[in-house]
């Protein structure tokens, strides 16, 4: 239509333009279209984020696993640049590759049970390293275009449950309230005792030389039966190294039939550390 517009114009005789003049209007309209532009950008940016979701990506992985490493520093990544978002990271242990030559210390029975009743969902799969997000999709735990796509989505879905938790801690024992925004409708609540960092040297099996970090260890998953209240209390043991700054709890809701988890929070603590 531009085209036809000016084809209709008559042609003018313009007295000469002062070359400050045209810089000055050029200036204009750079300026004008840079805050356009960044309006634009702002305005998708808010869209991008502007569901009320969560992500919870569990990690299962193992010191004997040479394709796991990766894994492990991307998830690691991703809990530290997450900032204030609601993303947690949950790194299970597995202890399958147990006899393959290395012990991995952090291993447990639970956490390969947990990942096996997972397989019920997703054809099957039980490897390593694998992420699990919302208990809803499933990924090769080094694949970093996967892990930026699922995050992005969960972020993106509105929730309509929501948990606040809050802890006493006391002699090696923790007091876990919690409340919900509307009943549990015969959800679990599941604790996850999480230690934030540790290095490892392993020296057998597949990673034999290697120093591993790890970061999000569940060093233990505590399930309770909610039926349907909307609030209560549940009580757990603790380790004897755990303290408010290098431990945290992460607890969440979760079906028992689907594994979808519909709400997660982290505790806030109420004390420093807890008396040994």
């Amino acid at each position: 239509m531009a085209a036809t517009f000016e084809s209709k114009q008559k042609i003018n005789i313009m007295k000469p333009i002062k070359l400050s003049t045209i810089c000055a209007f050029a200036a204009l309209l750079i300026i004008t279209g840079a805050f356009l532009a960044n309006s634009s950008f702002a305005s998708k940016s808010k869209q991008s984020v502007a569901g009320d979701g969560f992500a919870v990506l569990e990690l299962f992985t193992s010191e004997g696993c040479s394709s796991c490493p990766p894994a492990d520093e991307l998830l690691a990544r991703i809990q530290q640049e997450a900032g204030n978002k609601p993303v947690y990271v949950l790194a299970y242990h597995v202890d399958y590759w147990n006899r393959q030559g290395w012990k991995d210390v952090f291993s447990n029975a639970l956490f390969s049970k947990r990942q096996y009743q997972y397989s019920r969902q997703f054809t099957g799969q039980v490897y390593t390293p694998q992420v699990i997000v919302n208990g809803k999709a499933e990924f090769v735990g080094s694949d970093e275009n996967a892990a930026n796509s699922a995050i992005k989505s969960a972020l993106n879905t509105p929730v309509a449950q929501d948990i606040v938790l809050k802890s006493d801690l006391s002699a090696g024992k923790i007091k876990i309230d919690y409340q919900l925004k509307s009943k549990a409708n015969g959800d679990q609540l599941l604790l996850a005792v999480v230690e934030k960092h540790a290095v490892s040297k392993v020296t057998k099996g597949e990673n034999e030389g290697r120093t591993l970090h790890h970061a999000q260890i569940v060093r233990n998953l505590y399930t309770f039966d909610l039926k349907t209240g909307d609030s209560g209390s549940a009580q757990i043991d603790l380790p004897v190294a755990f303290n408010a700054t290098d431990w945290e709890i992460v607890g969440f809701l979760q079906n028992a039939d689907t594994g979808v988890i519909s709400a997660v929070g982290r505790a806030t603590l109420s004390n420093a550390g807890h008396n040994q």
